[in-house]
C-alpha cells in the first residue's frame, strides 16, 4: 500500500474535515493525490476557495494541494487508503455518542474494496475499533476483515490554536491488525511526520494511549481545581500557591481553570464507560470529571457571593463575560464551559453581554441560544475573563476601570491580571 501511495498509483482519502482531519488531508496532499469528504458543503465550499473554515490553517496550507474535496460518497471509491477523522462527542447523559463514527464506517464500508486499508483517528475506548466499527466495515462492504481489507489506528494530537506543536511537528502513534498493516500504516504516515512515528503493538493499545493522554490532564487539572476551592476559603491566592511550589524541579506545573472542548472534556468518559461495562468503577475519573465539570458554576457562584458583599443585590445587576470558546485563540466553541458561568448568572438574575473576538455569532446562538455583543456597553457590576485570548492578555487595570462601575469586581479565571491590579476588586480562582 505504501509503495502504491508513493508512487501515485493509489490514493487516500480523508473523512471527516475539521480540526484534525482537514491539516491531516493538505499535508498528505503536498505529496500525494488525495480525496477529501465531508457531509457539511458548505465547508467545503470555503475550502475549494482555500480557507479553512476553522481559521486553524493559513491559505498558503492550499496551494498546489493535489486535493479533491467532495460531499459525493462515490468519489472515495477512488482511493484505497481511508483515513476517519470525525468528532466522538457525548451525548447528554455523558455516555459515548458513536453515530458520527459508525456513520463514518458505514460510508466507508459501502465503497471499500479488497486490499483497502481504514485507519481511525477519532478518539474511542480500547476496543471501539475493532469491537464496534470493523462489524460496520464488513456489513456494508461484505468483505472480511483482515483477509480482504485491514485496519488501523492512529490517534490524533492535535492541539487547536498550537502553532509551535503541529501535526507534522508532534510523534505519531500508529497500529494496524496485524505486522504487515502496522508497517504498511506507519510507512504511509511517516511520508507527512518529520518528529516520526511510534509504533504501537496493537490497535488496542494505540487507543488507551490517547485516552489515558487526556484522561491524565482532566485528573491534574481537577486536582488544581480543587486545590482553588480549598485555598479560596482559606483566602490565599492558588496561582501564588502554585509559584512557590514550581520552584522545585519535579513539581508537575498544572492550572486550574475550565475544561471544556472535544478532549479532555469528553475522552474520560469513553475510559470510564468502558471500565464500567467491564464490571470496575473508575472512582479517580469520575471524581477528575465531577470537579471540572462543576466548576463553571463554582466560578458564577462565586462571583454573585462577591457582588453580594459589594452592597448590590444579584438581580438586575450587569456582567460582561469575556471569551466563549473553550479555550484561547480559537474559534471552537464546542463544549465551552463558560456557558456554565453564564448560565448561573443567568438563573441569579444577571443581566449578562458575551463578547469573544474569536467566536461566530451565529455558532453560539445556534449552538447555546446566546447572544454575542458587538462590543461592551456602559458600566458593569462585573467583568468575568472567561478566555485568555492574545487581544486579552495585555489588558491593563486603567481598561478595567473603564468598563466596571464602583466597586465593581474583575474576575480573572485564568490568574492572568495577578499581580497587575491594585486599586478595584479582583478574584481569581
Amino acid at each position: 500500500m505504501y509503495k502504491e501511495l508513493s508512487e501515485g498509483k493509489a490514493k487516500l482519502s480523508v473523512i471527516g474535515l475539521g480540526y484534525v482531519g482537514l491539516p491531516i488531508a493538505l499535508e498528505f496532499a503536498k505529496n500525494i493525490d488525495v480525496v477529501a469528504f465531508d457531509i457539511n458543503e458548505d465547508r467545503l465550499e470555503v475550502m475549494r476557495k482555500g480557507k479553512d473554515p476553522s481559521n486553524e490553517l493559513p491559505d498558503e496550507a492550499f496551494v498546489n494541494a493535489r486535493i479533491e474535496f467532495t460531499s459525493n460518497p462515490e468519489d472515495l471509491r477512488k482511493a484505497s487508503f481511508h483515513i476517519i477523522a470525525v468528532p466522538t462527542p457525548t451525548d447528554k447523559h455523558n455516555l459515548p455518542d458513536l453515530s458520527p463514527v459508525l456513520a463514518a464506517s458505514e460510508t466507508v464500508g459501502s465503497i471499500l474494496e479488497k486490499g483497502d486499508y481504514v485507519v481511525y483517528e477519532s478518539t474511542v475506548y480500547p476496543g471501539c475499533t475493532e469491537e464496534d466499527c470493523v462489524p460496520v466495515l464488513e456489513k456494508f462492504s461484505g468483505l472480511k476483515y483482515r483477509s480482504d481489507f485491514k485496519a488501523g489506528f492512529s490517534p490524533e494530537r492535535i492541539n487547536p490554536g498550537d502553532k509551535v506543536n503541529t501535526l507534522t511537528s508532534i510523534v505519531k502513534v500508529t497500529s494496524g491488525c496485524d505486522d504487515e498493516s502496522a508497517e504498511e500504516i506507519a510507512r504511509t504516515y511517516e511520508m507527512i511526520i518529520t518528529a516520526g512515528v511510534h509504533r504501537a503493538s496493537s490497535i488496542k493499545v494505540a487507543e488507551a494511549s490517547k485516552i489515558i493522554e487526556n484522561t491524565q490532564r482532566d485528573i491534574n487539572i481537577a486536582f488544581m481545581n480543587e486545590l482553588s476551592i480549598i485555598f479560596n476559603r482559606m483566602g490565599i491566592n492558588t496561582y501564588e500557591v502554585l509559584a512557590a511550589a514550581g520552584t522545585k524541579w519535579n513539581f508537575l506545573n498544572f492550572y486550574p481553570g475550565l475544561v471544556g472542548g472535544h478532549c479532555i472534556g469528553v475522552d474520560p468518559y469513553y475510559l470510564s464507560y468502558k471500565a464500567k461495562e467491564l464490571g470496575y468503577h473508575p472512582q479517580m475519573i469520575d471524581s477528575g470529571r465531577f470537579i471540572n465539570d462543576s466548576m463553571g458554576r463554582y466560578i458564577g457562584k462565586q462571583t454573585v457571593k462577591k457582588i453580594i458583599a459589594s452592597s448590590k443585590g444579584p438581580k438586575g445587576a450587569r456582567a460582561l463575560v469575556m471569551g466563549i470558546t473553550f479555550k484561547e485563540n480559537v474559534s471552537d466553541i464546542r463544549n465551552s464551559k463558560v456557558v456554565d458561568v453564564v448560565d448561573e448568572l443567568l438563573d441569579f438574575g444577571l443581566k449578562v453581554d458575551i463578547v469573544d473576538p474569536y467566536a461566530n455569532p451565529e455558532e453560539v446562538n445556534n449552538e447555546y441560544g446566546l447572544q454575542l455583543a458587538e462590543k461592551p456597553s456602559g458600566a458593569y457590576d462585573t467583568v468575568i475573563v472567561a478566555v485568555n485570548h492574545k487581544a486579552y492578555v495585555d489588558l491593563e487595570e486603567k481598561d478595567f476601570e473603564k468598563l466596571l462601575s464602583k466597586e465593581g469586581i474583575l474576575v480573572d479565571v485564568k490568574g492572568i491580571y495577578k499581580n497587575k491590579i491594585n486599586n478595584i476588586t479582583y478574584w481569581s480562582l
